[in-house]
């Protein structure tokens, strides 16, 4: 999309209220976005070791044990063995806690439900490929950006 392209303050605006939303969930679960979108994280994967948290999140091993204990204190997450490795433990979520993140959730849930059912559904497969691959593509720009906030403050110390 380029600078001058008339679609660009439409994306910008989708991209902020999805932001904005994420925003609005984690403080109604009373969690720090970081703690929301790592709770997201852990859901969908089923479970994810410290170490698999950290480098999704970006944040130090320290920090993350810090989230996570915040997350379990708060009855989201529990830590268990790793089944295929005891040394290791994995963080899951607590299914019964995840009705209440579910409730923040549901009234964006049902609005893009309508909004996706105004689409056919080949025109639904389009959109969804493009979630597929926007997904990985703003985690990987995500890095960058980090990469280079780390490479600024280095050079500023």
């Amino acid at each position: 999309m380029s600078e001058q392209d008339d679609r660009r303050p439409v994306f910008r605006d989708y991209i902020d209220a999805v932001g904005l939303h994420g925003m609005a969930g984690a403080e109604a679960a009373g969690l720090q976005a970081s703690e929301w979108y790592a709770l997201s994280r852990i859901t969908l994967a089923g479970g994810l070791t410290s170490g698999e948290l950290a480098a999704g999140t970006g944040l130090t091993t320290g920090a993350t044990t810090r989230l996570i204990d915040r997350l379990e204190r708060a009855g989201y997450v529990r830590r268990t063995a790793d089944p295929a490795d005891r040394r290791k433990v994995v963080v899951e979520a607590v299914p019964d806690a995840l009705a209440g993140v579910e409730a923040v959730v549901g009234p964006a849930r049902r609005r893009i439900a309508e909004v996706l059912a105004g689409y056919t559904p080949e025109q639904q497969e389009l959109l969804f490929d493009y979630f597929r691959r926007s997904a990985p593509a703003f985690r990987e720009a995500t890095e960058e950006i980090r990469a280079a906030t780390h490479e600024r403050k280095a050079r500023q110390d």
